[in-house]
């Protein structure tokens, strides 16, 4: 069965004050804060997050900073795909673009320092990032870059597996926020970062596929 995957970059902040500079906006590119002002950032209603997971996908956004969600529907059970995204230790499983990972602080809890080296041809070397969030019973794996060789500075990354309606699929809905490099737009940025997740997605949907494929045949 083939796999959906969406990109939603229509989607709402919500100002922190009440000023007129700062009212809510609604449009066709609103993935990024746009005033000069925090904001608060939200997943688009169009996008069915459940209710307890919402705030999973709730960001700060700072007036130099762009976010955007990625959405990917696979045809594996959540089990499956979960056994694959909650490896911290093991990215390159299915981020191609990474080459490389080496724990160096931690034992794969939350606050475990990881290393990835990043494949040639894209603008950074390595990355050190730090797991936020690893909740294996609601399906929710958070990390954050806190230093490497790159160009995404205080990049946050949030993704929820959920059960599609049929129950038959996993729904993968990843959120981040980012600074914008300096020479770059937001919307640079965003595409850029919207690229970067979708592959990502979308060879974790062959990978989980496969795995189901393979589990189903053993047992």
């Amino acid at each position: 069965m083939p796999t959906s995957l969406q990109l939603h970059r229509i989607n709402t902040t919500y100002p922190t004050t009440t000023s007129a500079a700062a009212s809510a906006t609604t449009g066709s590119d609103i993935n990024c804060n746009k005033n000069s002002q925090t904001s608060i950032w939200r997943v688009h209603p169009s996008i069915s997050v459940p209710d307890d997971a919402n705030h999973y996908h709730t960001h700060a956004v700072g007036p130099n900073q762009c976010c955007s969600t990625v959405v990917q529907t696979i045809a594996a059970p959540v089990a499956a795909v979960w056994s694959v995204v909650r490896r911290f230790d093991n990215p390159q499983a299915y981020k191609h673009f990474l080459k490389s990972c080496h724990v160096i602080v931690g034992d794969g809890n939350v606050g475990t320092l990881r290393e990835v080296h990043v494949i040639s041809g894209l603008p950074a070397e390595s990355s050190t990032e730090r797991l936020e969030i690893l909740d294996d019973e609601r399906h929710v794996i958070s990390f954050s870059v806190v230093g490497g060789d790159h160009r995404l500075n205080n990049y946050r990354s949030v993704t929820t597996l959920h059960q599609s309606p049929t129950g038959s699929e996993t729904v993968v809905v990843e959120s981040y926020v980012v600074d914008v490099p300096p020479g770059n737009t937001k919307d640079e940025t965003c595409v850029f970062v919207d690229t970067i997740v979708r592959c990502n997605l979308q060879s974790l949907a062959q990978i989980a596929q496969n795995l189901a494929k393979s589990n189903c045949k053993s047992s």
